[in-house]
């Protein structure tokens, strides 16, 4: 009875209720707010829209490979799109990998059969794989859907320049009608220059090539052809100018190195010749036509073993230094090319006094490309080599070096003169994959 009675201490109860307060809000309103510490933070997602800007801006800057990057970014955000596959397979052609465009394009087909651009772009690649059936088929869906695509018609005058001189004439009027329909395209203005320079209008077909430069001037294709029309027309310096352009903008390719090969071999200048040969080589070890080429070059600088090693991996096949596969090119009439292959072999295998396996080729030539005179004349001439070893066998000498040497041409044995690389022999002009 006598006890004190407790006060309450209100500034306790006060801050409990805070307290209590407080862990609700947090329960509540906060943590399920807060992201785990175990689980990575998103990141905005970017439109696809940007993508597809820089992949347009580095085709224009010529970055090739950068751009067809931007556009597979662009269709991992968007892959329901058949236009970013459409405009990524137009960059890998122009990038050299045709298998991989006509795989875009027909990615776009699957999510639009009726889509005229893709069936255009399908068509374009398979020229360049020359496979000109399915391209012609191709080509004329793509103009069923869309009679004024312009450039479906421009991929259609190329492909018809390829199939072969009865279809240069609807040639031509495929690349008028792409012109007049859009005549300020990168794609009409080097159809319309490549159906001049498959007429020989070679001077006419490097304004319009330039024309398409000016549009973009950093596609190392335009370069090359403008390159192929100065050679054709015997300006040298010209050709190789464009040809080193196209060089420097894909260095990876072998088509620019092994153009200014030929062209210096045209002018006589071997020694640059193989130089560049060499490049071309390097850039694609296992073309058996890049051997044949590097051999034909140490010929003419009178290096015969190195000559008698490439011109045996393009003609034999075998493997290089490194390893790497090279299947042989077989000798058939209409390819001069080949031709020059073989008879230099023949030709160096008779000054090594090999002649057992030069009559060989000799025989082949004999009976294979019988309409090539060039080809013909050499065999002789590899014939008259071996006749002259058995009545005086020739002593072994080395190879000669190119220090010391320069640009060595090979001197002629026989009464029938050795044919030197001359524009008679020159890499054809017209083609899609020149």
């Amino acid at each position: 009875m006598n006890r004190r009675r407790q006060h309450f201490n209100w500034f306790r109860i006060i801050l409990l209720l805070l307290l209590i307060a407080g862990g609700l809000y947090l329960d509540k309103a906060i943590i399920p707010n807060t992201p785990s510490p175990f689980e990575p933070t998103p990141t905005a997602t970017r439109p696809p829209e940007s993508y597809i800007t820089d992949a347009q801006n580095l085709f224009q800057q010529g970055k090739l490979l950068q751009s067809i990057q931007a556009y597979q970014q662009a269709i991992a955000v968007k892959p329901n799109d058949p236009a970013i596959y459409v405009a990524m397979a137009q960059v890998q052609v122009f990038a050299g990998d045709y298998k991989g465009a006509q795989t875009s394009a027909e990615d776009a087909l699957l999510l639009n059969p009726n889509n005229s651009m893709a069936h255009a772009v399908r068509a374009w690649a398979l020229d360049f794989q020359g496979d000109y059936p399915d391209a012609e088929i191709s080509i004329q869906k793509a103009l069923e859907l869309d009679p004024k695509n312009a450039i479906a018609h421009a991929y259609y005058a190329e492909i018809l320049v390829d199939e072969g001189p009865d279809t240069i004439p609807k040639a031509i009027t495929e690349s008028q009608t792409a012109i007049a329909l859009a005549p300020n395209t990168l794609e009409t203005l080097r159809a319309r220059g490549y159906v001049l320079q498959a007429t020989a209008n070679y001077q006419d077909s490097i304004q319009e090539y330039q024309a398409a430069a000016a549009i973009n001037n950093n596609i190392a294709d335009l370069h090359l052809q403008i390159g192929y029309n100065y050679r054709a027309l015997g300006i040298s310096d010209k050709a190789i100018q464009e040809f080193s352009v196209a060089n420097a903008l894909n260095p990876t390719d072998w088509q620019a190195p092994y153009q200014i090969s030929r062209t210096y071999a045209n002018v006589g200048q071997f020694a640059k010749a193989q130089q560049y040969a060499q490049s071309a080589v390097s850039a694609a070890p296992t073309d058996p036509r890049l051997h044949g080429n590097l051999g034909v070059m140490y010929y003419h600088n009178a290096d015969w073993a190195n000559a008698v090693k490439e011109l045996s991996l393009a003609i034999n096949g075998g493997m290089t230094n490194d390893g790497k596969k090279v299947e042989p090119v077989s000798l058939t009439a209409g390819d001069p090319l080949v031709d020059e292959y073989y008879f230099t072999d023949a030709l160096v295998l008779a000054r090594l006094n090999r002649c057992g396996e030069a009559l060989q080729i000799v025989q082949k030539i004999q009976a294979l490309v019988p309409s090539d005179q060039i080809a013909m004349d050499n065999a002789t001439a590899a014939e008259q080599i071996c006749q002259q070893n058995l009545a005086s066998p020739p002593v072994p000498t080395g190879t000669v070096s190119l220090a010391s040497t320069g640009t060595v041409e090979a001197p002629a044995i026989t009464s029938t003169p050795e044919i030197a690389i001359t524009p008679t022999i020159e890499i054809p002009v017209i083609t899609s994959t020149p």
